[in-house]
C-alpha cells in the first residue's frame, strides 16, 4: 500500500519542525493526528429515511468508509423524534484514511468554500483536539452536485495526541490547516 502523502509530509518535514519549535528530544514526544470523526445530523430522517440513506451513501463516497447510523437518545415532540430513531451517521477515520481524508479536506474541499475567511482559531479544546463545521457537502469533488438530494452540513472533530491547545494548534498549522488569525496565548 502506498504511503498517504500527507503522512510522508508529517514524517519528514513537519515532524522535525515541531521537535526545533517545541524543543521535544525525541521524534515520539510529537503530537500526532490520532483519529477524524466526521458527523451528520438529520433530525429530518426520522420521517424520511431516504435523506439518511442518500446522506450515509455521500459520506462513504467522501470518506471511503461506510458510515454508522446514530439513534435518537432522548424522545423530542417539538421535533417529533422518537427515542431510538435513526437522526444522523458518523465516520471515524484512523491510520491512512484519515491522511487521505485530511489531505484532500485541506488542499482540495476547503479551497472551494464560498466567501473562506479561514477555520476559527479558538475552536481548541483543553485536550488540543479541533472541531469545526461545514456548511454543505458539494465542497467535496466525490460528491455530484447535480445528485444531491438535500444540502446538510457536517461536524469534523480532529482528535490529536497534542496536550495543550498551543501545541495542537502548532501541530494543525504546520499540517496545513488554513485558520484565521493566531490563536490567543
Amino acid at each position: 500500500m502506498v504511503t498517504p502523502r500527507l503522512l510522508e509530509r508529517f514524517r519528514k518535514e513537519i515532524t522535525p519542525e515541531m521537535m526545533k519549535i517545541f524543543g521535544y528530544k525525541n521524534k515520539l514526544q510529537v503530537p500526532a493526528l490520532e483519529k477524524v470523526v466526521i458527523n451528520v445530523g438529520l433530525g429530518e430522517a426520522a420521517q424520511d429515511i431516504k435523506i439518511l440513506e442518500s446522506a450515509q451513501r455521500e459520506i462513504s463516497m467522501i470518506t471511503g468508509q461506510r458510515p454508522v447510523i446514530t439513534k435518537a437518545k432522548k424522545a423530542i415532540a417539538n421535533f417529533k423524534i422518537r427515542r431510538g430513531s435513526s437522526i444522523g451517521c458518523k465516520v471515524t477515520l484512523r491510520k491512512a484514511m484519515m491522511y487521505e481524508f485530511m489531505d484532500r479536506l485541506i488542499s482540495v474541499a476547503i479551497p472551494r468554500i464560498r466567501d473562506f475567511r479561514g477555520l476559527n482559531a479558538a475552536s481548541f479544546d483543553k485536550s488540543g483536539n479541533y472541531s469545526f463545521g461545514l456548511n454543505e457537502q458539494a465542497i467535496f469533488p466525490e460528491v455530484d452536485a447535480d445528485k444531491i438530494t438535500k444540502v446538510y452540513g457536517m461536524d469534523i472533530t480532529i482528535v490529536t495526541t497534542a496536550k495543550t491547545e498551543k501545541e495542537a494548534y502548532e501541530l494543525l498549522r504546520l499540517i496545513g490547516i488554513p485558520f484565521t488569525k493566531k490563536q490567543k496565548d
